[in-house]
């Protein structure tokens, strides 16, 4: 396995598509990842609901311990594969989605494997790294340049709103959360903080 990805589904705040700096910021990523609800998961629509790995309603046992099962495996592994997240609901001002999804979502994956080949450039930010417009072939599926933008943007307003929102979730797991993860946690808090001269 060379990479794996989870993906959630957010109107706004989350890129297309973005690598974890490491395996414990994957694993962040990964139990902090949230879906915006649909009409037929609960009748309301929109509502941030933490959905970890995907896995909530299928883990037998505490969150917080799987999280540190998931850490020991990358501590373990001489080669832990690359760990992405992706969004494909990112929406508009009139609340269209803005990839086009179905065979376009191949473009993606072929970033993520050249990626993990080392053959692609990608762009740090301060929640990971993100690809250019031109790794992506983005304005080859016909996007303008505001949509490749809003794709790709990382707006530090809104993840700042996101990590406090990430805080209250965590602190549901008391002690048992992994440490690795609170620091993971306060060092994307940190990246998001303004620079000071």
């Amino acid at each position: 396995i060379s990479a794996i990805l989870f993906g959630g589904r957010r109107a706004r705040t989350v890129p297309l598509v973005y690598q974890s700096f490491d395996w414990a910021h994957g694993v962040f990523l990964g139990a902090t990842m949230a879906s915006e609800t649909t009409a037929a998961q609960t009748g309301a629509v929109g509502v941030l609901r933490r959905d970890p790995m995907a896995m909530l309603p299928f883990c037998g046992y505490n969150m917080a311990d799987y999280w540190g099962h998931w850490l020991k495996v990358g501590r373990q592994a001489s080669k832990p594969p690359a760990i992405f997240q992706v969004n494909w609901f990112r929406t508009d001002e009139n609340g269209r989605f803005i990839w086009p999804g179905f065979g376009e979502n191949l473009r993606v994956l072929r970033w993520v494997r050249e990626q993990v080949s080392g053959r692609s450039d990608g762009r740090e930010t301060p929640i990971g790294i993100l690809p250019t417009a031109d790794a992506l072939g983005a304005r080859e599926v016909g996007l303008s340049e505001h949509a490749v933008d809003t794709l790709l943007a990382v707006d530090r307003g809104e993840w700042v709103h996101e990590v406090e929102d990430q805080a209250a979730w965590l602190d549901k797991f008391g002690d048992r959360l992994p440490k690795e993860i609170r620091a993971q946690h306060t060092a994307l808090l940190n990246r998001l903080s303004p620079v000071t001269a």
